[in-house]
């Protein structure tokens, strides 16, 4: 009898408590922006999220994958964010600069040598200390995923020292640090919306563009590009996002789900974008691009260029974020 009554109370807490964890998840509809196609490293992250939320959620929380910059791009997004009109997104950090200055840091031309470095510097305390800043402005942060080293493509010929530069005009992001940093190494730098970019290069509106691999392969730029310089200028992040508005509606639970899909999504992201990275160089070389690498020297030369931009961004950053983010390389590159 006392075993009877026992298995009762344990079945009745177990259904109390699943009664309680249903509570928790209210029916919502996420819907979750990004700028590539969906057959791009971002969206094939997109979608692996959704499923871990529906899963964690038992299907009560649904994610609306919407690619293309089918909800605007980048910048509009943020906005609409910030606003409370859509409820997350991922995208680059470049182009929330002009919302949390502290972003700029990620712009820095070559501050990061090494995804070793990247994760390192991301996921530390420096990327948590400059994630936080975006609370104040309307939007959380909630992982930062990988767009990956960026390199040089352009129509005009190929890039092999740095006065080859001279007169480039070159779609950048809308960013002061990119602004600067190209016009410093003698490209006419023209800020564009990523939406806008294929058409921009398939009418010569600008010659080149600066974006990794995968994103030169899963937009085909290769149709409308001939030259493809290897330069790892910049280590470019994205972040995922959510509406502060709509995050603080949430209960615990769902925040926890979100925060764990964000991370979880970001270790599948971060592989699958190194894995297709090394193929995407060899399929762009099929295509029919012209690839050459620079060389160590010439890379050297633009770094020397681009002491202003870097004292620059220091400045706008804040001198303690800059000098911890440098400690924290030191300490990444003296464990090897």
């Amino acid at each position: 009898m006392r075993f009877t009554f026992a298995l009762a109370g344990t079945l009745a807490a177990l259904l109390t408590a699943t009664a309680v964890q249903a509570q928790d998840f209210k029916p919502r509809i996420v819907r979750f922006g990004y700028g590539l196609v969906d057959e791009s490293n971002q969206g094939r992250a997109v979608r692996f999220f959704a499923k871990e939320v529906e899963k964690a959620t038992g299907g009560k929380m649904k994610v609306r994958a919407i690619g293309n910059a089918s909800l605007g791009s980048d910048t509009q997004m943020q906005q609409a964010l910030i606003g409370g009109a859509q409820e997350m997104m991922v995208g680059s950090t470049a182009t929330l600069v002009g919302i949390a200055p502290q972003m700029a840091l990620w712009d820095t031309p070559f501050l990061i040598n090494s995804a070793r470095e990247a994760d390192a510097l991301l996921d530390g305390p420096v990327g948590e200390r400059v994630k936080a800043t975006l609370e104040p402005k309307g939007m959380v942060g909630l992982a930062y995923w990988e767009n990956g080293f960026r390199n040089l493509t352009n129509n005009k010929h190929p890039v092999a020292k740095l006065e080859d530069m001279n007169g480039i005009k070159l779609r950048v992001m809308q960013n002061n640090v990119f602004l600067d940093s190209f016009k410093a190494l003698g490209a006419n730098a023209v800020p564009l919306p990523f939406s806008e970019l294929f058409t921009a290069l398939e009418t010569r509106a600008v010659d080149g563009q600066e974006n990794p691999y995968n994103t030169v392969l899963s937009s085909k730029f290769y149709e409308v590009q001939k030259y493809l310089t290897v330069t790892n200028h910049v280590y470019s992040p994205w972040i995922v996002t959510v509406s502060k508005k709509w995050w603080d509606q949430l209960s615990p639970a769902e925040k926890k789900v979100l925060q764990d899909a964000a991370v979880k999504s970001r270790e599948f992201e971060r592989k699958d974008t190194r894995d297709e990275a090394a193929k995407a160089l060899a399929e762009l070389k099929q295509k029919g691009m012209q690839v050459n690498e620079l060389a160590p020297a010439e890379a050297g030369r633009m770094r020397d260029k681009l002491t202003t931009v870097h004292a620059s961004v220091a400045v706008s950053v804040g001198q303690d974020l800059w000098k911890q983010a440098q400690d924290e390389l030191a300490k990444v590159r003296a464990a090897k």
